[in-house]
C-alpha cells in the first residue's frame, strides 16, 4: 500500500494509525501547491479531489477521505485495539468520534487558514472552536485516552487537527486535561516515529 500525505497535515493521523498498527506502507510526499508527488506523477491523477490524505491500495485502487482510510487500516490488524470489532457498541463510539473530530474540530480550522477570509469570520470561527475545545476538555477529563485507556484512530484523529491550534492563535492553556490528554498523545513512541518521519520538530500544518 501507498500512502500519500504532506508533512503535518490531516495524513499525520492515518501515518499515526501505520506506526499503531505495524503496517507496512510505503510513504508518498505531496506538493499540494503543485499537486506533484515526489519522486515524479501527478497527484491529481491520483486523487482528482486534490488534497491528501489517499492510500492506494495493492490492487491498484485508491481510498480517500481520512476518517475512512484510519478506519480500513485499522481493519488489517483487528487484534491492535485500534478499531472495536464490527458490531460493537465501542466501534460506533469510535464513528461518533471521527464523525464530531470531522465536522466540528478539522473543518471549523479551515477558514482560519484562508489568507482571504474575513476577520469578523475568522472570529466567529474561533470561538466555535473554543466552545467544542471547552466541551472536550471535559470529555477527557479522567480518561486516558478518548474510549478511555484504549488508544484508537480516533485520537490519532484529534491529535493531528488540534495540533494546529498554535498556528491559529487557539491557546490551549485554559483547558488542562486537554493538554495533558495530547502530550499523552504526542509522547507515544508510535506517535514520534511518524513526527520524526514527516520531519516535524514543531507543530504540524493543515
Amino acid at each position: 500500500m501507498k500512502l500519500y500525505y504532506a508533512p503535518g497535515a490531516c495524513s499525520l493521523s492515518p501515518h499515526i494509525v501505520i506506526e499503531e498498527a505495524g503496517l507496512s506502507v510505503q510513504l508518498k510526499k505531496v506538493d499540494l501547491a503543485s499537486s506533484q508527488v515526489e519522486g515524479g506523477g501527478d497527484y491529481l491523477q491520483i486523487n482528482s479531489k486534490g488534497y491528501v490524505p489517499a492510500l492506494e491500495l495493492d490492487d491498484g485502487s485508491v481510498l480517500t477521505e481520512g476518517p475512512a482510510i484510519v478506519q480500513y487500516l485499522a481493519d488489517q490488524r483487528p487484534d491492535s485495539g485500534l478499531m472495536p470489532r464490527a458490531g460493537t457498541m465501542e466501534r460506533y463510539r469510535v464513528q461518533e468520534w471521527l464523525n464530531f473530530i470531522s465536522a466540528e474540530i478539522h473543518k471549523n480550522f479551515s477558514p482560519l487558514f484562508n489568507p482571504h477570509a474575513a476577520a469578523e469570520w475568522k472570529a466567529g470561527v474561533l470561538g466555535n472552536l473554543r466552545n467544542r475545545v471547552g466541551w472536550l476538555d471535559g470529555q477527557v477529563t479522567g480518561r486516558r485516552y478518548l474510549l478511555g485507556e484504549t488508544f484508537t484512530v480516533a485520537d490519532a484523529y484529534l491529535f493531528t487537527v488540534l495540533s494546529w491550534s498554535g498556528l491559529v492563535g487557539l491557546d490551549l492553556a485554559p483547558w488542562p486535561a486537554l493538554t495533558a490528554y495530547l502530550e499523552r498523545v504526542r509522547n507515544r513512541p508510535r506517535v514520534q516515529a511518524a513526527l520524526r518521519a514527516e520531519g516535524l520538530t514543531s507543530a504540524p500544518s493543515p
